[in-house]
């Protein structure tokens, strides 16, 4: 089985930044795609940003594109993602997701391997 802890959320105000990280623990050797995901009480869990495990076109939803970026440290299967010019909708719970597929999956469904969650917060 595959553990994934994830970390960095916190309480910023509008227009600052945050960094999140992730660790996919699994089999040595493992290569993973690996993504985030967000939700709000009551919607549904969005993609925000993934990349393969060559780290190459990564893909960002619109409402991070400019904003976000997301790296990879590819011997760990570690995935970071830089969040800069926060907004107040940008407030949820970031999910860090990771499973083995040839390409990046917005998807929730596509992705078996989860960590519990960390929350960001963006004042106004």
């Amino acid at each position: 089985q595959v553990h994934v802890v994830e970390s960095g959320g916190g309480l910023v105000q509008a227009g600052g930044s945050l960094r999140l990280s992730c660790a996919a623990s699994g089999p040595t050797g493992s290569k993973y795609t690996m993504a985030w995901f967000r939700q709000v009480p009551g919607k549904e869990r969005d993609f925000v940003a993934g990349a393969t495990w060559s780290g190459e076109s990564p893909n960002y939803a619109d409402a991070a594109k400019g904003r976000f970026t997301i790296s990879r440290e590819h011997a760990q299967n570690t995935v970071y993602l830089q969040m800069n010019n926060l907004r107040p909708e940008d407030t949820a719970v970031y999910y860090c997701a990771a499973d083995s597929m040839t390409g990046i999956a917005p998807y929730p469904w596509s992705y078996d391997y989860w960590g519990q969650g960390t929350q960001v917060t963006v004042s106004s």
